[in-house]
């Protein structure tokens, strides 16, 4: 396992560890390189609006979830705080039991201002919904547990390259 995929995957266990609104979303992570993250979760009867699929908010708050584990695949432990955060439906996202699975990336990332951009897709494979995740990242970059990855993300080049299960 890479370690980026370790790095992020020990980010999300900080996120449920914490008890808060993230640890609701429940996303398989997938892969994980610098810039990007590739997840999926399971819908489930709690996650359908009144015509039976997925509901929209659900997919807001998972646009929400990706962007920040997106932001950790640069190695940012502590991933912000949103500053803007959106999304726009295209098509039904699923019914319980399928599979939603998103694409997320990191379209830009500065010394205060990360930026990210979340494709989900259908059980068939269609675009679902896109989204869009801005976070405030000025007090957050620094963090005693930020890492730097080569550029494959393979291995960390500065900071403590700890197992997934452990978190600081």
């Amino acid at each position: 396992m890479s370690a980026c995929m370790r790095f992020t995957r020990r980010v999300w266990k900080s996120f449920v560890e914490n008890q808060g609104h993230d640890h609701r979303c429940f996303p398989n992570i997938l892969n994980a390189k610098p810039g990007l993250l590739e997840a999926s979760v399971k819908i489930e009867p709690y996650n359908l609006n009144r015509v039976g699929t997925a509901h929209g908010g659900y997919i807001l708050s998972l646009t929400d979830t990706l962007g920040s584990l997106a932001v950790a695949t640069k190695g940012q432990y502590m991933t912000g705080v949103s500053v803007d955060v959106g999304t726009s439906f295209v098509k039904p996202a699923g019914r319980v039991g399928e599979e939603l699975t998103a694409k997320a990336i990191v379209t830009g990332i500065g010394k205060s201002l990360a930026y990210t951009r979340v494709d989900f897709f259908n059980a068939q494979g269609q675009l679902a919904a896109y989204g869009f995740h801005t976070k405030y990242i000025g007090k957050s970059s620094g963090h005693k547990h930020d890492v730097k990855f080569s550029e494959d993300g393979e291995t960390v080049i500065e900071g403590e390259d700890l197992p997934e299960d452990v978190v600081p």
